[in-house]
């Protein structure tokens, strides 16, 4: 029903919560390590928070007609398990506490976080249906360093840290988009990996995400860190057979290679 409250589980499985509360716990070590306060922190990470779960309450309502369609009985709201009302005004909720909360942080650096939550409120809006589906993912990520980084220094992250986050931001959607590709085709979603193929979208991810590596490690002034150069190697050959293999594996490939570039970004970050 569409005004249906639902349980506590079904509106934690309608906010997507592994990409939500992989994006907070990644927000949160940018933030240590631009040097907020123990505070200022917590303003960051709980700021980031909400703005995950509007982001995956939206998708969810704004997708509940096209997963019906195809039997997604994991998806909460499709499901009638949550009303898509009672969601809607979830959405709002978490928007307005993720720009009080960061607020916290000052106005330049809440300007970057409301600037990455339109980007992807607009991608969950329509954007994913287009040739562009990807920028959300590039903009979304490219501004999180800054909203963590300027509420610490007053200044913008440096330019490795701002690209590197963008093109791993791409490499995230290229992913994310494989193992549904069929089921998204089906509903008349149709963004870039869509458009491009399967197989040619395993290869983007691929390249975007070593791309991003490549970025985290030479970016940086002076020479290479030993920790740069290995996560380099062991993406490379991750990657390399993830590739060989089927869809699915290269799919696990890249997360592998995009969990060593976070640890490259907050690396770097420091």
């Amino acid at each position: 029903m569409p005004g249906t409250v639902g349980s506590f589980g079904a509106w934690v499985a309608a906010s997507h919560p592994l990409p939500g509360l992989v994006v907070t716990v990644v927000a949160a070590g940018l933030a240590v390590t631009a040097g907020h306060s123990p505070g200022g922190v917590a303003g960051v990470t709980v700021a980031v928070f909400a703005g995950q779960l509007s982001v995956g309450w939206l998708n969810d309502v704004v997708d509940a007609d096209r997963d019906a369609v195809v039997g997604r009985t994991d998806k909460p709201v499709a499901a009638g398990r949550v009303g898509r009302r009672a969601v809607g005004r979830g959405v709002v909720v978490a928007a307005v506490l993720a720009v009080g909360l960061s607020l916290l942080s000052g106005v330049p650096a809440t300007a970057a976080h409301v600037g990455a939550l339109l980007s992807a409120w607009a991608y969950d809006l329509g954007v994913k249906a287009t040739a562009w589906s990807i920028v959300p993912y590039a903009v979304s990520f490219g501004l999180l360093p800054a909203f963590a980084t300027i509420g610490a220094t007053g200044h913008w992250p440096p330019w490795w840290i701002t690209v590197g986050a963008a093109v791993l931001g791409s490499a995230a959607h290229v992913a994310n988009v494989l193992p549904d590709i069929d089921d998204d085709t089906a509903t008349g979603v149709v963004g870039l990996p869509h458009r491009i193929g399967a197989t040619a979208s395993r290869f983007l991810a691929a390249a975007l995400v070593l791309a991003a590596s490549v970025v985290l490690v030479a970016g940086p002034p002076g020479a290479a860190s030993a920790l740069g150069i290995a996560a380099l190697v062991v993406a490379c050959l991750v990657v390399g057979g993830g590739l060989v293999a089927r869809r699915r594996a290269a799919f696990h490939a890249v997360l592998v290679v995009a969990v060593l570039d976070v640890v490259l970004l907050l690396a770097t970050g420091a």
